[in-house]
């Protein structure tokens, strides 16, 4: 079940990332040779008028092949008008970051949709979220989703508990001697005495509650589309930071603080997050396509920020990029991210045979 849905989970990714080249690469007049998911060997076909689509063997991407994609590709004069090498550069840039753009969208409006269900949010309360057993708590008959407002020391001595860390903090100073606490629950007020334990099981504190300071907030449909857009831009931001720190420490020799996944690591980060349900495996899917929208705008050979950066370059000079340089460069960069791709593959086994 888990490669599974691994899979449906990448070829989401794939497919919408590919369909924005394909969408946009159709609307400029660009034609379309194949339209493929997975890397061949080709496992079945179909040709729909110009378009060949395919399903290949390898299901760690996928791909959309124009025609004229590359310069030193020999154009049919009957065809020169749909190649892409003959369009204007704006069209050519359209075309690259079109993909990036829809793993974008498909982030945000997963965490949209993540905002209509409920988040976590942080609030200065301190909420009572489980009970352990035969606890002082349970014992007073505190119960799950209580919010502690005032605690009071055996003088009398009252206190409003403003965060979590002040309320562990009071308790810590009280073990063994009755305190108060002044508890709301569902908008009642009650008041329950207890004494924190100095000695108690491993794994519970003195009082035997969890705690926590964040409440689930649900945002309505018409709202949740900006907040969601905003959250998506501030999780795209934090890639992005992590990633040139990763990339400076490996460029540096350093070992990158940062974890790195590829295909086997995802798959297997992937098991543990559908055991917390489908809203943990959507927002997974969100992180992944805003992290693949960053790492495709990286301006590296056999990227799109690569091929973006010859665009660019040609927009600018108005000179055409030598066709043999872009030709191996490409080639260079593509037989590198192989290379990572299997280096990091070999640290994600190793990491989870560990």
């Amino acid at each position: 079940m888990s490669i599974i849905i691994f899979i449906l989970i990448l070829a989401v990714l794939v497919l919408v990332h590919e369909f924005g080249h394909y969408i946009t690469a159709k609307k400029n007049g660009i034609l379309v040779e194949e339209f493929g998911f997975g890397y061949p060997p080709r496992l079945f076909s179909i040709k729909i008028k110009d378009t060949v689509y395919s399903i290949n063997l390898i299901p760690l991407g996928g791909f959309v092949k124009v025609y004229g994609e590359e310069y030193h590709e020999k154009i049919n004069p009957k065809l020169k008008k749909m190649s892409f090498s003959t369009k204007k550069p704006y069209q050519k840039a359209l075309v690259l970051v079109a993909g990036i753009i829809g793993n974008f969208i498909l982030g945000w409006v997963l965490i949209s949709y993540l905002f209509t269900q409920g988040v976590p949010t942080p609030t200065n309360k301190v909420i009572i979220e489980q009970i352990q057993k035969n606890s002082p708590a349970e014992t007073v008959g505190i119960k799950p989703n209580d919010i502690v407002i005032r605690v009071a020391d055996n003088t009398g001595k009252s206190y409003l508990v403003k965060s979590s860390d002040e309320f562990i903090s009071f308790t810590k100073k009280n073990l063994d001697k009755p305190i108060v606490l002044e508890i709301d629950r569902q908008g009642q007020t009650i008041k329950k005495t207890l004494v924190p334990r100095s000695k108690y099981p491993t794994g519970q504190g003195p009082l035997g509650v969890i705690i926590s300071s964040f409440i689930e907030k649900k945002f309505p449909w018409y709202q949740a589309p900006f907040y969601g857009l905003v959250e998506a831009f501030n999780i795209t931001y934090r890639i992005v930071v992590e990633l040139l720190k990763t990339i400076f420490q490996f460029i540096t020799l350093q070992k990158p603080k940062a974890k790195v996944a590829g295909p086997i690591g995802i798959a297997y980060y992937t098991s543990q997050v559908i055991k917390f349900g489908k809203n943990a495996v959507l927002e997974l899917m969100a992180l992944l396509s805003l992290n693949l929208a960053v790492v495709q705008l990286l301006p590296f050979p056999a990227l799109d920020g690569g091929r973006l950066a010859f665009v660019i370059y040609e927009w600018v000079t108005k000179k055409k990029v030598n066709q043999n340089f872009e030709k191996y460069l490409n080639l260079i960069g593509f037989v590198l991210l192989i290379t990572l791709a299997i280096v990091i593959s070999v640290n994600d086994i190793i990491r989870i045979y560990k």
